[in-house]
């Protein structure tokens, strides 16, 4: 597992703290993928209710609050597949 998808793994975990209701999928293409359900977060490829895809500096910049996640999706940096209801759980929870 690369460093970028461990560091992500470990951030996402203080976030989501009391687990999420749905299957969320994180890709970082070139790195790997992390779930999150209710069961915690992992890093995984497996299927999911929202699939969310961006690099790995603009997931990062979202976790440290550097970067609002609905302007991410606004300007093409983040993007975002399947329920879209789940994907604004997300990123209030990830802001």
């Amino acid at each position: 597992m690369s460093d970028v998808i461990t560091a992500a793994v470990a951030a996402l975990s203080k976030k989501l703290a009391n687990g999420f209701d749905g299957v969320a999928k994180f890709v970082i293409p070139g790195e790997g993928a992390i779930m999150a359900d209710a069961s915690g977060v992992r890093a995984a490829d497996e299927p999911a209710d929202v699939t969310l895809t961006a690099e790995a500096e603009v997931f990062r910049a979202i976790l440290e609050g550097e970067m609002n996640p609905t302007m991410a999706f606004m300007t093409g940096k983040l993007s975002v597949d399947g329920n879209m209801g789940l994907a604004m759980q997300l990123g209030a929870a990830m802001s």
